[in-house]
């Protein structure tokens, strides 16, 4: 293989972001190779089925199509590969510690198959000196000398679900290797699919560079939170002090409050830093605060709920809500660590009688009880409470607020409702 281009490329892992960027790939002319333990999830790819919200179905169909796309849960085609990226879930275990088995299953399985000039990216997020420390002496065993006779490098994922301005090809690919050559070789891999390439001093710095990015949001989505808890204690409008905030056109960047985190990178990745230092007997202050903050925003949105149905003269317990929408975030399907479960749930536990409706989720399970999404165009009134959780760009909240007798709303979703109708809506 001309060392100045790769021709084979397998992407571990075909889920949020191992799809899309085996697709990128492709979509460049390259020989791919996507790979996943679930079966499940190859035969829907085999069918020209997608399950990933930003891939159409009609894009798999064409990329089969073209016989440079192929999808199985077999390993055996990494022996002709030139260059492997590593896209599989790293979560956390019962215990909140980060869960690494994904990966090391994943680099037990390219282990066999490393031959010389292979290249091996992690994208996954993890902990600073994971692809030096777990990943590294897995592929020594062959006795290749790395930097040399085989690369490795880690890339963090930069993947934003739904986000329709920013996606693969526009969107700066950090890379950190082992090596001075394995970042080369890195480099070239991904000037395939990416005009800008920030190349970092090694893979530790590159991991921590992922952990970075999605702390700072972890910490000032906590910031803006306790803001929101601050400012209804003093009886000030969080939504209007912060989109009058934002007219500043220097030194502030808006977030905003909401019910909780949701999906992998936030909640998720900023624990794996906090673990890494506690083995360091150092602790990360900010991000054991911001955890408190955000994870304690579900039970605050129960309590609010609590005290607006007090106030017409009702308790939870026998009362009938409606939640409108459950994905961790606007106009996708994916419910990873969505605040709503956990909303959900605890209303059931206070004897709360729990609809929910959302377009992208059709059913749920929580507290081993299945639920099926409600019409939201029927009638409303029957519910005693209304809360927005998701503010899904497909809902009329005009309408939902003229149907429903009382609305909280986490998300600001109702700003532009008639004043008439305000009334009816409590803010987080």
């Amino acid at each position: 293989m001309n060392r100045n281009s790769f021709q084979k490329v397998a992407v571990l892992g075909l889920g949020y972001v191992g799809l899309p960027l085996a697709l990128e790939f492709h979509n460049h002319d390259l020989e791919v190779w996507g790979i996943d333990t679930d079966i499940n999830r190859i035969n829907q790819l085999k069918s020209g089925t997608s399950y990933i919200d930003d891939v159409p179905s009609e894009i798999v169909k064409k990329a089969l199509a073209t016989n440079r796309f192929f999808v199985t849960n077999e390993y055996n085609a990494l022996s002709k590969i030139d260059a492997v990226c590593i896209c599989v879930p790293t979560p956390l275990n019962k215990i909140q510690e980060p869960d690494l088995s994904f990966i090391i299953q994943a680099v037990d399985a390219i282990e066999p198959y490393l031959h010389k000039d292979m290249l091996i990216v992690l994208e996954s997020t993890t902990y600073p000196g994971t692809t030096e420390e777990v990943v590294l002496p897995r592929l020594l065993k062959k006795g290749l000398q790395v930097g040399k006779d085989f690369y490795l490098a880690f890339s963090p994922e930069r993947y934003d679900p739904g986000n329709k301005q920013f996606n693969i090809r526009n969107t700066p690919k950090v890379i950190g290797g082992i090596t001075p050559a394995c970042t080369q070789q890195a480099e070239k891999l991904y000037k395939h699919i990416v005009p800008k390439i920030v190349p970092v001093s090694n893979a530790r710095t590159a991991e921590m560079v992922k952990l970075l990015e999605n702390t700072f949001r972890a910490v000032n989505i906590a910031l803006v939170n306790e803001m929101a808890m601050m400012c209804d204690t003093l009886g000030i409008d969080i939504w209007e002090v912060i989109d009058s905030a934002k007219t500043k056109p220097f030194g502030f960047m808006p977030f905003y409050p909401g019910p909780g985190l949701g999906g992998h990178c936030i909640p998720v990745d900023p624990v794996y830093l906090s673990w890494k230092m506690k083995t360091l007997n150092y602790t990360a202050r900010f991000i054991e605060l911001a955890r408190t903050i955000n994870s304690a925003m579900p039970r605050y949105v129960v309590e609010k709920m609590a005290d607006t149905l007090n106030e017409k003269k009702k308790s939870i317990q026998g009362s009938k809500i409606l939640i409108v929408g459950v994905t961790y975030k606007k106009d996708i399907s994916d419910i990873r660590e969505s605040p709503a479960l956990d909303i959900i749930s605890l209303l059931m536990k206070k004897g709360a009688e729990v609809y929910y409706s959302d377009p992208y989720v059709i059913q749920l399970e929580v507290e081993e009880k299945i639920l099926q999404s409600y019409q939201i165009n029927k009638d409303l009134s029957q519910f005693d409470l209304v809360t927005i959780i998701t503010d899904h760009s497909t809902y009329n909240y005009e309408e939902i607020v003229t149907k429903a007798s009382l609305v909280l709303d986490t998300r600001n979703a109702t700003k532009n409702i008639p004043p008439s109708l305000k009334e009816k809506v409590i803010k987080l």
